[in-house]
């Protein structure tokens, strides 16, 4: 039985979401839905916000994940990101990074640190 994307999705942050965790980092936020935007992982990274994008690929053939985090996709991200921090203002004057990580077939992790920059 084939599973479902979104069942496949949550499986990669589960597994992004144990190795931030490993780091020490502890999770403020998982999938904080705004409109327009969605933020797959949000973390304290000992004073740093952590805003982790993830990416599932199960064959890496046509590119890799961090490469399907399009700039639109990033805008989308930075605009979550701004309400996140309406929302949550006691971290309004934190160090804010955008993190996008690539989940393969066999969880693999393709961590890339400050992926994109908010404009």
């Amino acid at each position: 039985m084939r599973r479902t994307t979104l069942a496949t999705g949550h499986d990669a942050e589960d597994v992004v979401d144990r190795a931030a965790r490993r780091r020490g980092w502890k999770r403020i936020e998982r999938n904080y839905n705004v409109r327009g935007g969605e933020l797959d992982l949000v973390y304290d990274a000992r004073g740093t916000l952590v805003i982790v994008e993830v990416r599932y690929r199960a064959r890496s053939d046509y590119g890799s994940a961090a490469a399907t985090v399009t700039r639109t996709k990033q805008q989308r991200i930075v605009r979550a990101a701004r309400h996140f921090l309406v929302q949550y203002p006691r971290y309004a004057q934190a160090t804010i990074r955008f993190d996008v990580v690539g989940v393969n077939a066999h969880n693999e992790l393709d961590w890339i640190e400050n992926a994109f920059y908010a404009e």
